[in-house]
Protein backbone atom coordinates (compact mmCIF):
# COMPACT_ATOMS: atom_id res chain seq x y z
CA UNK A 1 0.00 0.00 0.00
CA UNK A 2 1.07 3.44 -0.67
CA UNK A 3 2.22 6.37 2.03
CA UNK A 4 -0.92 8.14 0.50
CA UNK A 5 -3.36 5.16 0.76
CA UNK A 6 -1.69 4.52 4.56
CA UNK A 7 -2.21 8.24 5.52
CA UNK A 8 -5.67 8.04 4.57
CA UNK A 9 -6.29 5.00 6.14
CA UNK A 10 -4.82 6.50 9.31
CA UNK A 11 -6.81 9.97 9.15
CA UNK A 12 -10.30 7.21 8.69
CA UNK A 13 -9.74 5.14 11.57
CA UNK A 14 -9.74 7.80 13.97
CA UNK A 15 -12.82 9.79 12.30
CA UNK A 16 -14.89 6.12 12.35
CA UNK A 17 -13.94 6.07 16.08
CA UNK A 18 -14.85 9.46 17.13
CA UNK A 19 -18.03 9.14 15.27
CA UNK A 20 -21.38 7.88 17.40
CA UNK A 21 -22.66 4.40 16.71
CA UNK A 22 -25.82 5.87 15.19
CA UNK A 23 -24.06 8.01 12.92
CA UNK A 24 -21.92 5.38 11.25
CA UNK A 25 -25.02 3.01 11.17
CA UNK A 26 -27.03 5.71 9.23
CA UNK A 27 -23.89 6.70 7.16
CA UNK A 28 -23.33 3.65 6.10
CA UNK A 29 -26.94 2.46 5.34
CA UNK A 30 -27.24 6.08 3.31
CA UNK A 31 -24.48 4.89 1.01
CA UNK A 32 -25.38 1.08 0.57
CA UNK A 33 -28.77 2.77 -0.64
CA UNK A 34 -27.06 5.36 -2.59
CA UNK A 35 -24.90 3.35 -3.87
CA UNK A 36 -28.02 0.79 -5.03
CA UNK A 37 -29.87 3.78 -6.35
CA UNK A 38 -27.10 5.14 -8.44
CA UNK A 39 -26.28 1.61 -10.11
CA UNK A 40 -30.14 1.00 -10.79
CA UNK A 41 -30.47 4.77 -12.20
CA UNK A 42 -27.08 4.08 -14.23
CA UNK A 43 -28.34 0.49 -15.63
CA UNK A 44 -31.63 2.26 -16.66
CA UNK A 45 -29.95 5.19 -18.53
CA UNK A 46 -27.62 2.92 -20.51
CA UNK A 47 -30.66 0.45 -21.37
CA UNK A 48 -32.91 3.60 -22.44
CA UNK A 49 -30.04 5.00 -24.39
CA UNK A 50 -29.41 1.82 -25.96
CA UNK A 51 -33.15 1.25 -27.17
CA UNK A 52 -33.16 4.56 -28.24
CA UNK A 53 -30.44 3.76 -30.21
CA UNK A 54 -32.31 0.58 -31.16
CA UNK A 55 -35.07 2.30 -32.30
CA UNK A 56 -33.39 4.89 -34.46
CA UNK A 57 -31.09 1.95 -36.24
CA UNK A 58 -34.58 -0.28 -36.93
CA UNK A 59 -35.65 3.09 -39.09
CA UNK A 60 -32.15 3.40 -40.61
CA UNK A 61 -33.14 -0.47 -41.86
CA UNK A 62 -36.26 0.15 -42.69
CA UNK A 63 -34.97 3.24 -45.16
CA UNK A 64 -31.93 1.24 -46.57
CA UNK A 65 -34.07 -1.57 -47.59
CA UNK A 66 -37.19 0.98 -48.83
CA UNK A 67 -34.07 2.84 -51.17
CA UNK A 68 -32.51 -0.43 -52.13
CA UNK A 69 -36.67 -1.23 -53.31
CA UNK A 70 -37.01 2.29 -55.53
CA UNK A 71 -33.34 2.12 -56.65
CA UNK A 72 -32.95 -1.39 -57.62
CA UNK A 73 -30.10 -1.15 -59.78
CA UNK A 74 -28.62 2.50 -59.21
CA UNK A 75 -24.87 4.03 -59.93
CA UNK A 76 -23.02 5.86 -57.69
CA UNK A 77 -24.92 8.91 -56.99
CA UNK A 78 -27.06 10.64 -54.24
CA UNK A 79 -30.54 9.00 -54.09
CA UNK A 80 -31.79 11.16 -51.36
CA UNK A 81 -30.53 14.69 -49.96
CA UNK A 82 -33.25 15.81 -47.95
CA UNK A 83 -32.75 14.61 -44.12
CA UNK A 84 -31.46 18.48 -43.13
CA UNK A 85 -35.00 18.40 -42.21
CA UNK A 86 -36.02 16.70 -39.44
CA UNK A 87 -39.66 15.66 -40.69
CA UNK A 88 -37.76 15.05 -44.32
CA UNK A 89 -36.97 10.89 -45.49
CA UNK A 90 -33.50 9.32 -44.67
CA UNK A 91 -30.72 11.13 -46.93
CA UNK A 92 -29.61 7.88 -49.53
CA UNK A 93 -26.08 7.75 -51.99
CA UNK A 94 -24.63 4.50 -53.02
CA UNK A 95 -20.71 4.73 -53.47
CA UNK A 96 -18.70 2.26 -55.37
CA UNK A 97 -15.84 0.29 -54.19
CA UNK A 98 -13.34 2.15 -56.86
CA UNK A 99 -12.84 5.83 -55.96
CA UNK A 100 -12.59 6.24 -59.60
CA UNK A 101 -15.94 5.57 -60.61
CA UNK A 102 -17.21 8.46 -57.93
CA UNK A 103 -19.55 10.72 -59.29
CA UNK A 104 -18.40 14.36 -60.57
CA UNK A 105 -20.97 16.12 -57.86
CA UNK A 106 -19.63 15.66 -54.37
CA UNK A 107 -20.96 12.93 -51.78
CA UNK A 108 -23.89 14.52 -49.59
CA UNK A 109 -22.64 11.96 -46.40
CA UNK A 110 -18.73 11.56 -45.88
CA UNK A 111 -17.07 8.67 -47.41
CA UNK A 112 -14.27 7.08 -46.18
CA UNK A 113 -11.71 3.78 -46.33
CA UNK A 114 -14.68 1.65 -43.96
CA UNK A 115 -17.32 2.74 -47.07
CA UNK A 116 -15.09 1.87 -49.68
CA UNK A 117 -14.40 -2.09 -47.64
CA UNK A 118 -18.11 -2.59 -47.01
CA UNK A 119 -18.61 -1.74 -51.17
CA UNK A 120 -16.03 -4.17 -52.04
CA UNK A 121 -17.22 -6.61 -49.56
CA UNK A 122 -14.85 -6.88 -47.05
CA UNK A 123 -16.50 -5.33 -44.09
CA UNK A 124 -19.44 -5.92 -42.78
CA UNK A 125 -22.67 -2.94 -42.58
CA UNK A 126 -21.75 -0.59 -39.29
CA UNK A 127 -23.52 2.44 -37.79
CA UNK A 128 -21.68 5.93 -37.31
CA UNK A 129 -22.72 8.73 -35.45
CA UNK A 130 -22.16 12.41 -37.39
CA UNK A 131 -22.80 15.51 -37.90
CA UNK A 132 -24.70 16.76 -40.97
CA UNK A 133 -25.69 20.58 -41.70
CA UNK A 134 -25.58 21.20 -37.98
CA UNK A 135 -27.59 18.69 -36.55
CA UNK A 136 -26.83 15.02 -34.73
CA UNK A 137 -27.17 12.49 -37.63
CA UNK A 138 -27.10 8.85 -37.55
CA UNK A 139 -26.05 6.93 -40.54
CA UNK A 140 -26.13 3.57 -41.94
CA UNK A 141 -23.24 1.86 -44.10
CA UNK A 142 -24.64 -1.41 -46.09
CA UNK A 143 -24.01 -3.57 -49.10
CA UNK A 144 -26.26 -2.47 -52.02
CA UNK A 145 -24.88 -4.82 -55.11
CA UNK A 146 -21.61 -5.83 -55.84
CA UNK A 147 -18.99 -3.46 -55.94
CA UNK A 148 -21.06 -0.75 -54.10
CA UNK A 149 -22.60 0.27 -50.72
CA UNK A 150 -25.37 2.23 -49.43
CA UNK A 151 -25.61 4.96 -46.79
CA UNK A 152 -28.26 6.05 -45.50
CA UNK A 153 -28.40 8.90 -42.73
CA UNK A 154 -31.24 10.32 -40.40
CA UNK A 155 -31.06 13.20 -37.99
CA UNK A 156 -30.38 12.13 -34.50
CA UNK A 157 -32.02 15.24 -32.48
CA UNK A 158 -35.08 13.00 -30.80
CA UNK A 159 -32.91 10.41 -29.58
CA UNK A 160 -30.27 12.76 -28.34
CA UNK A 161 -33.09 14.73 -26.72
CA UNK A 162 -34.67 11.40 -24.91
CA UNK A 163 -31.19 10.57 -23.48
CA UNK A 164 -30.11 13.48 -22.23
CA UNK A 165 -34.29 14.14 -20.72
CA UNK A 166 -33.88 10.60 -19.33
CA UNK A 167 -30.90 11.33 -18.10
CA UNK A 168 -31.76 14.54 -16.25
CA UNK A 169 -34.95 12.46 -15.05
CA UNK A 170 -32.66 9.36 -13.84
CA UNK A 171 -30.68 11.97 -12.07
CA UNK A 172 -33.35 13.12 -10.32
CA UNK A 173 -34.76 10.50 -9.18
CA UNK A 174 -31.09 8.85 -7.80
CA UNK A 175 -30.85 11.92 -6.22
CA UNK A 176 -34.44 11.66 -4.41
CA UNK A 177 -32.92 8.06 -3.40
CA UNK A 178 -30.30 9.16 -1.81
CA UNK A 179 -32.14 11.81 0.08
CA UNK A 180 -34.73 8.95 1.07
CA UNK A 181 -32.13 6.81 1.88
CA UNK A 182 -30.62 9.32 4.06
CA UNK A 183 -33.49 9.73 6.02
CA UNK A 184 -34.90 5.70 6.35
CA UNK A 185 -31.12 5.21 7.30
CA UNK A 186 -31.27 7.70 10.15
CA UNK A 187 -34.65 6.52 11.13
CA UNK A 188 -32.87 2.93 11.16
CA UNK A 189 -30.33 3.57 13.10
CA UNK A 190 -32.19 5.67 15.62
CA UNK A 191 -35.05 2.64 15.69
CA UNK A 192 -32.67 -0.45 15.44
CA UNK A 193 -30.57 1.39 18.23
CA UNK A 194 -32.94 2.30 20.87
CA UNK A 195 -32.71 -0.83 22.80
CA UNK A 196 -28.91 -0.49 23.14
CA UNK A 197 -29.33 3.42 23.83
CA UNK A 198 -31.13 2.68 27.08
CA UNK A 199 -29.11 -0.18 27.81
CA UNK A 200 -25.89 2.54 27.53
CA UNK A 201 -28.25 4.67 29.93
CA UNK A 202 -29.18 2.05 32.13
CA UNK A 203 -25.46 1.19 32.60
CA UNK A 204 -24.68 4.60 33.30
CA UNK A 205 -27.34 5.31 35.73
CA UNK A 206 -26.37 2.43 37.31
CA UNK A 207 -22.68 2.90 37.66
CA UNK A 208 -23.72 6.84 38.69
CA UNK A 209 -26.20 5.38 41.55
CA UNK A 210 -24.44 2.16 42.56
CA UNK A 211 -27.98 1.07 42.73
CA UNK A 212 -28.73 -2.60 40.34
CA UNK A 213 -32.49 -2.20 40.79
CA UNK A 214 -32.70 -0.13 37.31
CA UNK A 215 -33.80 -2.61 34.22
CA UNK A 216 -34.17 -1.79 30.68
CA UNK A 217 -38.08 -1.38 29.01
CA UNK A 218 -38.69 -4.02 26.74
CA UNK A 219 -40.39 -4.21 23.60
CA UNK A 220 -44.21 -6.26 23.64
CA UNK A 221 -43.78 -10.29 23.34
CA UNK A 222 -43.84 -10.93 19.31
CA UNK A 223 -41.37 -8.14 18.81
CA UNK A 224 -37.96 -9.69 20.03
CA UNK A 225 -34.52 -9.67 17.81
CA UNK A 226 -31.11 -9.49 18.30
CA UNK A 227 -30.80 -6.70 20.32
CA UNK A 228 -33.84 -7.03 22.16
CA UNK A 229 -32.25 -10.20 23.34
CA UNK A 230 -29.76 -8.78 24.49
CA UNK A 231 -31.60 -5.93 26.58
CA UNK A 232 -33.13 -9.17 27.92
CA UNK A 233 -29.98 -10.67 29.21
CA UNK A 234 -28.59 -7.43 30.45
CA UNK A 235 -31.73 -7.73 32.43
CA UNK A 236 -30.99 -10.95 33.51
CA UNK A 237 -27.98 -10.05 34.39
CA UNK A 238 -28.89 -7.35 36.15
CA UNK A 239 -31.25 -8.88 38.32
CA UNK A 240 -28.36 -11.39 39.37
CA UNK A 241 -26.23 -8.56 40.43
CA UNK A 242 -29.51 -6.87 42.51
CA UNK A 243 -29.47 -10.34 44.28
CA UNK A 244 -25.89 -10.70 44.67
CA UNK A 245 -25.47 -7.12 46.30
CA UNK A 246 -28.57 -7.56 48.44
CA UNK A 247 -27.13 -11.02 49.85
CA UNK A 248 -23.86 -9.50 50.28
CA UNK A 249 -25.49 -6.27 52.15
CA UNK A 250 -27.87 -9.20 54.04
CA UNK A 251 -24.64 -10.87 54.80
CA UNK A 252 -22.78 -8.12 56.13
CA UNK A 253 -25.71 -6.88 58.15
CA UNK A 254 -26.10 -10.05 59.57
CA UNK A 255 -22.65 -10.96 60.66
CA UNK A 256 -22.33 -7.51 61.90
CA UNK A 257 -25.33 -8.71 64.28
CA UNK A 258 -24.13 -11.95 64.89
CA UNK A 259 -20.65 -10.59 66.04
CA UNK A 260 -22.01 -7.49 68.14
CA UNK A 261 -23.57 -9.92 70.84
CA UNK A 262 -20.28 -11.75 71.46
CA UNK A 263 -17.73 -9.11 71.09
CA UNK A 264 -19.68 -7.37 73.94
CA UNK A 265 -19.41 -10.31 75.86
CA UNK A 266 -15.77 -10.16 75.11
CA UNK A 267 -14.72 -6.79 75.86
CA UNK A 268 -16.96 -7.06 79.22
CA UNK A 269 -15.35 -10.00 80.59
CA UNK A 270 -12.04 -8.54 79.42
CA UNK A 271 -12.71 -5.77 81.08
CA UNK A 272 -13.62 -7.52 84.07
CA UNK A 273 -10.34 -9.51 84.16
CA UNK A 274 -8.47 -5.92 83.53
CA UNK A 275 -9.80 -5.50 87.43
CA UNK A 276 -8.81 -8.75 88.95
CA UNK A 277 -7.48 -7.53 91.97
CA UNK A 278 -10.79 -6.57 92.95
CA UNK A 279 -12.38 -10.21 91.71
CA UNK A 280 -12.40 -13.38 93.69
CA UNK A 281 -10.33 -16.52 92.43
CA UNK A 282 -13.99 -18.31 91.41
CA UNK A 283 -14.84 -14.90 89.56
CA UNK A 284 -11.37 -14.53 88.30
CA UNK A 285 -11.58 -18.31 86.63
CA UNK A 286 -15.31 -17.65 85.77
CA UNK A 287 -14.67 -14.69 83.74
CA UNK A 288 -11.41 -16.89 81.94
CA UNK A 289 -13.78 -19.70 81.13
CA UNK A 290 -16.44 -17.51 79.46
CA UNK A 291 -13.60 -15.06 77.66
CA UNK A 292 -12.48 -18.07 76.32
CA UNK A 293 -15.58 -19.49 75.20
CA UNK A 294 -16.99 -16.78 73.59
CA UNK A 295 -13.27 -16.42 71.70
CA UNK A 296 -14.13 -19.82 70.32
CA UNK A 297 -17.78 -18.68 69.12
CA UNK A 298 -16.09 -15.90 67.31
CA UNK A 299 -13.58 -17.42 65.89
CA UNK A 300 -15.80 -20.13 64.55
CA UNK A 301 -18.16 -17.56 63.00
CA UNK A 302 -15.47 -16.43 61.38
CA UNK A 303 -14.10 -19.69 60.26
CA UNK A 304 -18.25 -20.38 59.31
CA UNK A 305 -18.03 -16.85 57.16
CA UNK A 306 -14.81 -17.43 55.20
CA UNK A 307 -15.90 -21.20 54.25
CA UNK A 308 -19.14 -19.29 52.82
CA UNK A 309 -17.30 -17.15 50.90
CA UNK A 310 -15.77 -20.41 49.11
CA UNK A 311 -17.96 -21.39 46.10
CA UNK A 312 -16.28 -24.67 45.35
CA UNK A 313 -13.89 -27.50 46.86
CA UNK A 314 -10.28 -27.42 45.84
CA UNK A 315 -9.97 -30.12 42.97
CA UNK A 316 -7.05 -31.56 44.30
CA UNK A 317 -8.35 -32.96 47.15
CA UNK A 318 -11.15 -34.75 46.14
CA UNK A 319 -11.14 -38.35 46.56
CA UNK A 320 -12.85 -41.34 47.18
CA UNK A 321 -14.75 -41.36 49.98
CA UNK A 322 -16.16 -44.27 51.77
CA UNK A 323 -19.51 -42.85 53.49
CA UNK A 324 -19.99 -45.02 56.38
CA UNK A 325 -16.99 -44.76 58.53
CA UNK A 326 -17.39 -41.05 57.84
CA UNK A 327 -21.47 -40.73 59.26
CA UNK A 328 -19.87 -43.31 61.94
CA UNK A 329 -17.10 -41.08 62.84
CA UNK A 330 -19.18 -38.00 62.88
CA UNK A 331 -21.79 -39.92 65.41
CA UNK A 332 -19.25 -40.30 67.88
CA UNK A 333 -18.71 -37.12 67.55
CA UNK A 334 -21.86 -35.92 68.27
CA UNK A 335 -22.86 -38.17 70.85
CA UNK A 336 -19.76 -36.97 72.62
CA UNK A 337 -20.69 -32.62 72.08
CA UNK A 338 -24.69 -33.98 72.78
CA UNK A 339 -24.62 -36.59 75.65
CA UNK A 340 -27.82 -36.53 76.40
CA UNK A 341 -29.49 -37.51 72.83
CA UNK A 342 -28.85 -40.56 71.40
CA UNK A 343 -27.59 -40.96 67.44
CA UNK A 344 -28.64 -44.20 66.34
CA UNK A 345 -26.91 -45.29 62.85
CA UNK A 346 -27.52 -47.64 59.71
CA UNK A 347 -25.60 -47.36 57.05
CA UNK A 348 -24.86 -48.88 53.95
CA UNK A 349 -21.42 -48.92 52.26
CA UNK A 350 -21.18 -46.30 49.83
CA UNK A 351 -18.39 -44.78 48.13
CA UNK A 352 -18.49 -40.57 46.71
CA UNK A 353 -16.28 -38.40 44.91
CA UNK A 354 -15.06 -35.55 47.64
CA UNK A 355 -13.74 -33.94 50.03
CA UNK A 356 -13.38 -35.79 53.25
CA UNK A 357 -12.49 -32.40 55.88
CA UNK A 358 -15.46 -31.28 53.92
CA UNK A 359 -17.80 -34.11 53.94
CA UNK A 360 -17.44 -34.35 57.52
CA UNK A 361 -18.14 -30.62 58.20
CA UNK A 362 -21.56 -31.17 56.43
CA UNK A 363 -22.64 -34.45 58.27
CA UNK A 364 -21.69 -32.84 61.06
CA UNK A 365 -23.51 -29.78 60.80
CA UNK A 366 -26.75 -32.11 60.26
CA UNK A 367 -26.30 -33.91 63.53
CA UNK A 368 -25.35 -30.86 65.73
CA UNK A 369 -28.56 -29.31 63.88
CA UNK A 370 -30.79 -32.30 64.54
CA UNK A 371 -28.97 -33.20 68.45
CA UNK A 372 -29.80 -29.26 69.54
CA UNK A 373 -33.55 -29.48 68.68
CA UNK A 374 -34.03 -33.22 70.42
CA UNK A 375 -35.26 -33.78 73.41
CA UNK A 376 -32.78 -35.74 75.90
CA UNK A 377 -33.39 -39.51 75.72
CA UNK A 378 -35.16 -39.12 72.21
CA UNK A 379 -32.55 -40.40 69.27
CA UNK A 380 -31.60 -38.76 66.09
CA UNK A 381 -31.96 -41.47 63.52
CA UNK A 382 -29.30 -41.23 60.95
CA UNK A 383 -29.73 -43.27 57.90
CA UNK A 384 -27.36 -43.96 54.75
CA UNK A 385 -28.69 -46.57 51.97
CA UNK A 386 -27.03 -46.84 48.52
CA UNK A 387 -29.39 -46.25 45.63
CA UNK A 388 -29.54 -48.13 42.29
CA UNK A 389 -28.27 -51.20 43.84
CA UNK A 390 -24.61 -50.09 43.49
CA UNK A 391 -22.19 -48.84 46.27
CA UNK A 392 -20.24 -46.47 44.27
CA UNK A 393 -21.42 -42.84 44.02
CA UNK A 394 -25.15 -42.58 44.51
CA UNK A 395 -26.80 -42.95 47.72
CA UNK A 396 -29.02 -40.89 50.42
CA UNK A 397 -28.12 -40.14 54.05
CA UNK A 398 -31.52 -39.09 56.42
CA UNK A 399 -30.90 -37.39 59.52
CA UNK A 400 -34.22 -36.91 61.12
CA UNK A 401 -35.07 -35.52 65.02
CA UNK A 402 -38.08 -35.93 67.08
CA UNK A 403 -37.48 -31.93 67.94
CA UNK A 404 -40.79 -29.43 67.37
CA UNK A 405 -40.07 -29.72 63.75
CA UNK A 406 -40.09 -26.74 60.97
CA UNK A 407 -42.68 -24.36 60.24
CA UNK A 408 -44.20 -24.48 57.08
CA UNK A 409 -43.68 -20.26 56.83
CA UNK A 410 -39.40 -21.33 57.75
CA UNK A 411 -39.19 -24.23 55.52
CA UNK A 412 -37.91 -22.37 52.39
CA UNK A 413 -35.34 -20.25 54.19
CA UNK A 414 -34.02 -23.15 56.49
CA UNK A 415 -30.97 -22.86 54.41
CA UNK A 416 -30.15 -18.58 54.41
CA UNK A 417 -27.32 -17.61 56.23
CA UNK A 418 -28.38 -16.24 59.26
CA UNK A 419 -31.77 -17.59 59.55
CA UNK A 420 -33.11 -18.66 62.90
CA UNK A 421 -36.32 -19.55 63.62
CA UNK A 422 -38.50 -19.17 65.71
CA UNK A 423 -38.05 -21.95 68.13
CA UNK A 424 -34.42 -21.58 67.87
CA UNK A 425 -33.45 -18.26 68.71
CA UNK A 426 -32.78 -18.81 72.23
CA UNK A 427 -30.69 -21.80 70.99
CA UNK A 428 -27.16 -21.62 70.44
CA UNK A 429 -25.43 -21.08 67.21
CA UNK A 430 -25.24 -18.64 64.70
CA UNK A 431 -27.62 -19.60 62.01
CA UNK A 432 -25.05 -20.65 59.25
CA UNK A 433 -24.26 -24.45 59.90
CA UNK A 434 -27.29 -25.39 57.29
CA UNK A 435 -26.35 -22.46 55.06
CA UNK A 436 -22.81 -24.45 54.79
CA UNK A 437 -24.26 -27.89 54.58
CA UNK A 438 -26.38 -27.17 51.62
CA UNK A 439 -23.15 -25.29 49.91
CA UNK A 440 -20.55 -28.07 50.41
CA UNK A 441 -23.82 -30.44 49.28
CA UNK A 442 -23.69 -28.76 46.12
CA UNK A 443 -20.12 -28.59 45.69
CA UNK A 444 -20.01 -32.10 45.95
CA UNK A 445 -22.72 -32.47 43.20
CA UNK A 446 -25.55 -33.32 45.94
CA UNK A 447 -29.19 -31.58 46.78
CA UNK A 448 -29.87 -31.15 50.33
CA UNK A 449 -33.73 -30.72 51.04
CA UNK A 450 -35.03 -30.21 54.24
CA UNK A 451 -39.01 -31.62 55.18
CA UNK A 452 -41.40 -32.21 57.92
CA UNK A 453 -40.76 -35.94 59.11
CA UNK A 454 -43.68 -38.36 59.37
CA UNK A 455 -44.93 -38.42 63.10
CA UNK A 456 -43.17 -35.09 64.64
CA UNK A 457 -39.52 -33.59 64.45
CA UNK A 458 -37.62 -32.36 60.86
CA UNK A 459 -36.12 -34.46 57.89
CA UNK A 460 -32.74 -34.01 56.18
CA UNK A 461 -32.28 -35.57 53.11
CA UNK A 462 -28.90 -35.44 51.66
CA UNK A 463 -28.75 -37.10 47.95
CA UNK A 464 -25.65 -37.69 45.83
Amino acid sequence: MSAAGRGRRRLGAPWRRRRPLRTRLALAATAAVALVAVGVCTAAFFVVRSALYEQLNLSLTQSARLAAQRNPDSGPDTLAGECRFLAAPACAEVVPADPAKDPAAPYLLPVDAATRAVAAGRRAPFYTDIVHAGHPTRMLTTDYAKGRALQVALRADTVEDGIEEAAWWLALIGAAGVLVAAGLGSWVSRTGLAPVTRLTATAERIAATRDPRHRIELPPPGREDEITRLAGSFNTMLGELEQSVTAQRRLVADASHELRTPLTALRTNAELLARGERLTAEQRERASLALGRQLREVTGLVNDLIELARDEEPQPLVEQVRLAPLVEHCAQAARAHWPSVPVRVRSDEVVVAGVPARLTRLVSNLLDNAAKFSPAGVPVEVELVALGGGGAGRAELTVRDHGPGIAAEDLPYVFDRFYRAGAARALPGSGLGLAMARQIARAHDAELVAEPAPGGGALFRLTF
